[in-house]
């Protein structure tokens, strides 16, 4: 059984009751779900993941001020559901505390933004690693009848500002461009094995990311980014390939094809996108040509490589 499957029927059978029974007059302003960390929000978990930090479990998402008021009791009530349910157990491990029970939701999107609320200018937004954005808005709300954890979560959801999209185009154009048509081939020229192999994996990383940014959707996780990406309806299975063909040659000229191959398709789409206009097949003339189309003068003075 899928975690956020296991956790919306743990919610009904058991805690919908626990919220109408002693909480009766909070139970259409209490928000709940399962979001965040852990491979079942993104729906990758699988029986590998059962045995950490998985299992019967949701969030429950209370305003300050009935955090204020409520916020101990609730979470007082949370801990006396049953500790096994349909055959699972939840076993937390030191790092995995904390990722289910009761929150005031600007403390639980502070966890992963940094703020209590989505952000209002284009440097916040430039701050927060994607894999954040991705953790902050992957999983299932199960009910918000108030909609003010739903209200923050859509502003996430609705992407960058364009501006700030650009700036991370472009600083993955660059990169892709150093890692994959550059220095890929100088490291092998030199036998420098270790460099190699480090540029072709950073090559990977980048152009999986550009795709993400290309679909306007947040890039998850290292560990989950492969999975991810294939699914994406602009140039996920494609890129999808060309990473898995990379990854599992150990012939040079090979990846070295594939790499030039994956930076055709992405320049395509680019272009495309009305991005960029060159014809160059260099990543990094796309690269400063992107970032030099960012409207905000102040955003448009950091370096390229930044983004």
């Amino acid at each position: 059984m899928q975690g956020l499957a296991l956790a919306e029927q743990f919610y009904l059978e058991h805690g919908a009751s626990l919220i109408a029974d002693r909480f009766g007059e909070y139970a259409g302003k209490i928000a709940v779900g399962l979001m965040g960390d852990g491979s079942e929000c993104y729906g990758f978990d699988d029986k590998f993941s059962q045995d950490h930090d998985w299992g019967p479990g949701f969030c429950l998402w209370l305003t300050a001020e009935d955090f204020a008021a409520i916020g101990n009791a609730l979470s007082r009530a949370y801990e006396t559901l049953p500790q096994e349910y349909r055959g699972y157990r939840r076993m937390e491990s030191e790092w995995g505390s904390g990722r289910v029970g009761v929150f005031e939701i600007g403390q639980f999107y502070c966890r992963y933004i940094g703020l209590p609320d989505a952000p209002d200018n284009l440097a916040q937004w430039m701050r927060i690693p994607e894999n954040y954005l991705a953790a902050a808005t992957a999983g299932r709300i199960f009910r918000d009848d108030l909609g003010q954890f739903s209200m923050i979560q859509a502003k996430l959801k609705a992407f960058y500002p364009e501006d700030v999209r650009r700036a991370k185009i472009g600083a993955r154009c660059m990169h892709l461009g150093q890692s994959g048509q550059y220095n890929y081939a100088r490291a092998i020229q030199r036998s420098e094995f270790y460099a190699a192999r480090y540029a072709a994996t950073k090559f990977c990383n980048d152009a999986m990311s550009l795709v993400f940014l290309l679909n306007k959707a947040y890039a998850p996780f290292y560990k989950w980014i492969h999975c991810a990406v294939k699914v994406l309806p602009l140039l996920g299975e494609a890129t999808y390939e060309h990473v898995k063909g990379i990854i599992m040659s150990t012939d040079c000229d090979k990846i070295q094809s594939l790499m030039q191959q994956l930076c055709g398709i992405l320049i395509d789409e680019c272009r495309r996108q009305g991005l960029s206009s060159l014809d160059s097949k260099f990543m990094l003339d796309h690269g400063q040509e992107i970032h030099n189309s960012i409207v905000d003068e102040a955003l448009r003075q950091v370096d390229v490589w930044h983004g």
